[in-house]
């Protein structure tokens, strides 16, 4: 199948329906009375990450128990991220500023830490994207969104 993935249905409504097409309804898991709890294998840094993002997530309705495990696939992500740059900083202190190692034969050559360290982060910002997270992600999702304590005006609805 070709082209552009299909936009969920409650991201659909909160941008509006400009095309004025018939919206299908389409099955919407659960949402729990809490915040989910990550999964076990969630520790450290990733844990960390969790608390931070989870909640708000999940104020705002885009946190599901089925999306547990691709929060905790970002979170994980996160996790090798910052365990990458931590490793480069203390290498840092030496004389090559940590981005370049000597090889088994004494020729300097890249470190390592440096791909994982940018691998971690492209994810990063991939599952960031499926969440929402990111100032473009928000952007296309704004477009119908209003704060919650807003009185309604005389223009609403006129242009959405």
């Amino acid at each position: 199948m070709s082209g552009p993935p299909p936009t969920p249905l409650h991201l659909r409504l909160k941008r509006g329906n400009p095309g004025k097409r018939p919206l299908r309804a389409e099955p919407e898991p659960t949402r729990e009375p809490e915040c989910p709890e990550p999964p076990p294998f969630v520790t450290g840094y990733a844990a960390d990450e969790w608390w931070r993002v989870a909640p708000e997530l999940w104020r705002l309705g885009l946190l599901r128990l089925t999306d547990v495990m691709p929060l905790a696939t970002y979170c994980t992500a996160y996790r090798c991220w910052r365990m990458a740059e931590e490793a480069l900083a203390r290498m840092a202190e030496g004389d090559n500023h940590g981005l370049l190692i000597k090889s088994v034969s004494g020729e300097a050559r890249k470190n390592p830490l440096t791909k994982i360290a940018a691998d971690a982060a492209a994810d990063m910002v991939r599952y960031a994207a499926e969440f929402g997270m990111t100032p473009v992600a928000r952007s296309r999702i704004a477009g119908g969104w209003q704060p919650p304590d807003r009185r309604p005006s005389k223009f609403d609805g006129l242009l959405a």
